[in-house]
């Protein structure tokens, strides 16, 4: 069961309840994952779907490359939901499955073009020292400019919030899916 579900509509606030017309109205169509959390901070909820509309809709980054970002930010956090919910947007945008299942189980993919193997090194790194060498950075420079650069670490930043609000709310897949990161 899930720590912090969406409440009932009975018991939700008028701005919670404008948020959660925003967010069902807005690009993502509905409330789940982390909103049944954010909710309870209405304002923060407000900010955080900004953010997230951005990096998820309207980023500079290809599909591919911000699913690895985040797929990779999911493995690091072991955060089942936001695994479950983006790798399977990776697989629909073209991202290599054998390379999905690589970065589930912590290993480094092979199957992957130049550019999304430089998000998934620049993210893996990110997520395991928390900054960028200096070769890192230029070679992700140099892939991406320095837009894609920021927009790598804002969508590593956005969906580590995610990761740890969904692992702090425990909340659950659907029934019958398998855990991907078994406990």
């Amino acid at each position: 069961m899930t720590r912090l579900p969406l409440p009932d509509a009975a018991d939700l606030s008028p701005r919670q309840k404008e948020v959660i017309e925003l967010v069902t109205n807005g690009p993502r169509g509905g409330v789940r994952g982390p909103f049944g959390a954010w909710i309870r901070s209405p304002e923060m909820a407000v900010l955080a779907q900004e953010l997230g509309a951005h990096v998820r809709f309207r980023s500079c980054l290809s599909d591919e490359v911000r699913e690895i970002v985040i797929c990779q930010t999911a493995q690091s956090l072991k955060a089942q939901y936001e695994w479950f919910a983006h790798c399977r947007i990776a697989l629909e945008a073209g991202v290599d499955a054998a390379a999905m299942e690589a970065i589930r189980t912590g290993g480094r993919p092979t199957t992957l073009p130049t550019d999304q193997m430089m998000a998934y090194e620049a993210t893996e790194e990110l997520t395991r020292t928390k900054r960028l060498s200096d070769a890192t950075y230029a070679r992700a420079v140099e892939a991406f400019g320095e837009e894609g650069v920021v927009e790598i670490v804002a969508a590593c930043g956005y969906y580590t919030l995610v990761g740890l609000t969904l692992n702090v709310a425990d909340v659950t897949l659907p029934d019958g899916e398998p855990l991907p990161f078994p406990e």
